[in-house]
């Protein structure tokens, strides 16, 4: 059947690449989401954007919760809706996945819909107050044994995270329940009510992603990045805001059936989105390293003196854009925007009937191909050559390469100019393609306590000129050593 189709396209002009040609995705986050949906439009948004993503993770609940701006209501109904419009376009999207990474059916998404309690934060979090079956399906996901750790993402409140903690520590020995909760990862979008600080004093071992900043300051948050620069005033002319425009997303996004349920927005939008992007598998980021930075902003240790204390906060990045160069914690997301919001309208192209869609290239650096970092040691002052000459576009489509060092990944303070040295990178391919790097002297790169050398990150960036035109990148970590 689908041979069939792709001839039938080529007839008549359009294209599906092979999906045997498509990349596949070195693993599948297990992701949780809490969502208050309702409270304004932009939960519902992002909800519409994940599905788009859904193939590349393992979603195992999607839970309707309170917070500050729905303290006692949920409104899992309006999940329901968006998932029965993506049921309507699964079969399109599936001609654009990997063989052997489908999309899950909307019945799927459905019989993992739960609802949390309906009163705010942690007044739901005692004896007395039955788990909601939100915080059942959660606590059964969390005892249920897996290699990999589960991603909870709160777009609202976590009292559902909470009651769950609570249950675990009343009906546990301490061994048992810390063992529970070294399964979780926490990405949260802010503090939406009281529990969020309760769980990070209780539980200060939790892997915990979190802006922290005074009560509903969002502005000062890093997710922000996404599209609020206009609402909450930072950063004015750094990012391209004609890309979370009304128009843009009219005209890119809310086509066909799953598009015609992303609503306008109200105060920014999609402010929950950087919890999955953080996720979004495309060579960029390394989730256990919120340090490195992704499509989900760069995050570092509150305390990384504090034994066993795992809350990660905002860092900043310093992104040249316009001529002028802006340092914050919201351009360590903004700085990708063009590229997240190609991959957004390329996915809703892939939901509509009768029409081809763009793919991603395909990454080839000095023999390795996907989509992990490519570790290497490099003996201080050294020259190495990285050669992505080999890397491939399913559809046949023009590449461009760029290759940069990205610093902030390496600091170990505010002033990365200051802190980290420099690569020095030589385009010598025809397209740039091959690059010959050489690395800092040891007096520059082994600088730090005891005399231990850097961990310098160069990043390669391959965009294609479909329409709208792709993005797929390659981290190369370079471990420098003395000799």
């Amino acid at each position: 059947m689908r041979s069939f189709l792709c001839v039938l396209l080529c007839a008549l002009g359009l294209h599906i690449a092979s999906t045997l040609a498509l990349q596949s995705f070195p693993s599948k986050p297990r992701v949780f989401i809490l969502s208050d949906i309702s409270n304004e439009p932009d939960d519902a948004e992002s909800l519409v954007r994940y599905l788009l993503y859904s193939n590349q993770f393992q979603t195992e609940g999607i839970v309707a919760v309170t917070s500050t701006w729905l303290k006692d209501e949920v409104h899992p109904e309006d999940m329901r809706t968006v998932i029965e419009a993506y049921g309507k376009v699964v079969d399109n999207l599936n001609q654009h996945a990997p063989e052997d990474s489908p999309y899950p059916t909307a019945e799927h998404l459905l019989s993992i819909l739960k609802t949390g309690p309906t009163t705010y934060g942690m007044s739901a979090v005692n004896k007395a107050t039955p788990l909601s079956t939100g915080a059942q399906l959660l606590l059964s996901r969390l005892e249920t044994p897996s290699p990999d750790p589960l991603w909870v993402l709160a777009w609202g409140g976590t009292n559902v995270l909470a009651q769950a903690l609570f249950h675990i520590h009343s009906n546990n020995p301490p061994s048992k329940a810390a063992e529970l909760r070294a399964r979780l990862r926490v990405y949260t979008i802010s503090d939406q009510d009281d529990s969020g600080a309760w769980i990070r004093h209780t539980y200060p071992d939790i892997s915990y992603i979190a802006s922290v900043h005074g009560w509903n300051l969002y502005g000062l948050s890093a997710w922000a990045g996404i599209s609020g620069e206009a609402y909450y005033g930072f950063d004015h002319g750094g990012p391209d805001s004609s890309l979370v425009s009304h128009g843009w997303i009219r005209e890119n996004i809310q086509r066909g059936p799953l598009g015609a349920v992303y609503p306008d927005y109200k105060f920014i939008v999609e402010g929950d989105t950087p919890s999955f992007l953080y996720l979004v598998q495309n060579g960029l980021g390394v989730p256990e390293n919120p340090e490195y930075g992704s499509w989900g902003g760069r995050y570092t240790l509150v305390n990384p003196g504090g034994e066993g204390y795992n809350h990660y906060a905002d860092a900043a990045d310093t992104v040249e854009s316009r001529n002028r160069s802006y340092v914050s914690n919201q351009a360590t997301i903004w700085r990708w925007r063009d590229a997240f919001q190609n991959d957004f309208a390329a996915r809703i192209q892939w939901t509509l009937d009768g029409e081809g869609g763009n793919h991603h290239p395909e990454i080839e650096v000095n023999g390795t191909r996907g989509l992990e970092p490519l570790a290497v040691d490099v003996v201080a002052g050294r020259t190495v050559v990285f050669d992505a000459a080999r890397t491939t576009d399913p559809d046949g489509h023009a590449l461009r390469f760029r290759w940069f060092q990205y610093r902030e990944p390496s600091a170990t303070e505010w002033n990365t100019d200051r802190d980290v040295p420099r690569l020095t990178v030589v385009p010598v391919g025809a397209a740039g393609e091959t690059v010959r790097v050489r690395v800092p002297a040891a007096a520059e790169a082994c600088d730090l306590e005891g005399g231990e050398c850097r961990v310098l990150h160069l990043v390669l960036e391959v965009t294609d000129d479909g329409s709208p035109s792709l993005t797929t990148y390659r981290r190369v970590l370079i471990q420098v050593v003395k000799s």
